[in-house]
């Protein structure tokens, strides 16, 4: 048994929010004000672990995009 850190996590809540909102990746790349790319939306949806920075910049891209509020809790289970 190895001591790694499990790195690939399982879809992510939020996959479902952007589903729900028929949001894809370019719509939150368009819609942040910071430095974000597709493929860190897409690694966050997949479950792919991200750095908190990473996390906190997708976070604020969604909610720039939907116009609400999230916590961490909500878009992740990590």
């Amino acid at each position: 048994m190895s001591n790694e850190i499990e790195r690939n996590l399982g879809e992510q809540p939020i996959a479902e929010i952007m589903r729900e909102r028929e949001l894809k990746a370019h719509n939150l790349v368009s819609a942040s004000t910071e430095q974000i790319t597709h493929k860190m939306v897409a690694r966050a949806c997949k479950g792919r672990r991200l750095t908190p920075n990473t996390k906190s910049k997708v976070r604020n891209a969604l909610s720039a995009a939907t116009g609400e509020a999230y916590a961490m809790t909500d878009l992740f289970n990590y």
